[in-house]
């Protein structure tokens, strides 16, 4: 898949930067701006270009059917959001289990504008002792990357600035869905 990825990347103009330190074994790939559904094939080439064994959510009746094993085969872990326990504590536990574990997950929390974005990935990173990558999909520069890893310190309102301010300036597919 690698090859192909490359490939697209190639005859669509796209860039892929950065990667993950190797002394990184777990962490969550915060990836913003979402703002269509090609976040999520341009995010998942960037993944198979630098060979990052990356997983993402999907709620478990998207796994119903035919395309079940196909979610799987891509990284996709189904997420029981009825549970009477905590989403948060269930992800956390999946990071005890697995390593090497990296996690896609997107803070809006869908492709529509949302005036805040869901703060369960910083509760997860904090929980699991686990870095965050502040990864993103730039359509301007058509680019597709990862900055440096992001430690949370537990001071939400210190560390979203610094989160914020990675994300400044960065180009959505539909700018006008993308809020910081």
């Amino acid at each position: 898949m690698r090859i192909i990825a490359k490939f697209i990347y190639f005859i669509f103009g796209w860039k892929a930067l950065g990667s993950v330190p190797d002394n990184i074994t777990k962490a969550i790939f915060l990836v913003a701006p979402h703002t269509s559904n090609l976040d999520f094939y341009i995010g998942r080439f960037y993944c198979w270009i630098n060979k990052i064994p990356v997983k993402v959510l999907i709620k478990k009746e998207a796994f119903n059917g035919p395309l079940g094993s196909l979610l799987e085969k891509v990284g996709g872990i189904p997420i029981d959001r009825g549970r009477a326990t905590s989403k948060v504590l269930q992800i956390v536990e999946l990071f005890k289990k697995n390593d090497p574990m990296f996690l896609t997950i997107a803070p809006e929390g869908t492709r529509k504008l949302t005036k805040k974005w869901k703060m369960g990935f910083y509760h997860i990173a904090v929980e699991a002792n686990i870095p965050i990558l502040l990864s993103y999909i730039d359509y301007e520069k058509k680019i597709a990357g990862v900055g440096p890893p992001f430690y949370p310190t537990g001071d939400v309102e210190k560390d979203f600035k610094e989160i914020e301010d990675f994300y400044r300036g960065i180009k959505a597919r539909h700018p006008e869905q993308f809020n910081l």
